[in-house]
């Protein structure tokens, strides 16, 4: 049996809003959310948590995620020369690819960068050939 079970969110720490909000709205494409204290980043239907400066996280975590700490993976919709000009255009440097991954959906092509802490960002293309 099935359990009725999919992400809904995960939680990522910066150590700066101004700069991180401008990332992930302009270069990842997030809406950003104000829940009542910091910021979160949506996607969808799924959305990235914020810690950051003000923000004391849930007591819950043994390790609380720090700046820096992350690897996210998201799909790009198109060929990876489209992501890889993206990046470009917002002088984000592509640190590895385009290269052949496995992802949720099976095998595709992706190029790793990094936040403005440092966190690893993937995209991912699906389906398209190089």
């Amino acid at each position: 049996m099935a359990v009725p079970t999919k992400l809904d969110h995960c939680v990522i720490h910066v150590s700066d809003w101004e700069r991180s909000n401008k990332f992930y709205t302009q270069v990842m494409g997030a809406e950003l959310v104000a829940p009542p204290v910091g910021f979160a980043y949506r996607f969808g239907d799924k959305q990235l948590n914020v810690h950051g400066p003000g923000v004391a996280p849930a007591e819950v975590a043994r390790l609380p995620v720090q700046p820096g700490n992350s690897d996210l993976c998201f799909e790009w919709s198109g060929p990876i020369e489209g992501a890889i000009a993206h990046l470009t255009a917002h002088g984000i440097a592509v640190e590895r690819g385009p290269m052949q991954r496995f992802g949720a959906k099976g095998p595709g092509t992706s190029v790793y960068f990094r936040d403005p802490d440092g966190s690893l960002m993937e995209f991912m293309s699906y389906g398209y050939s190089k």
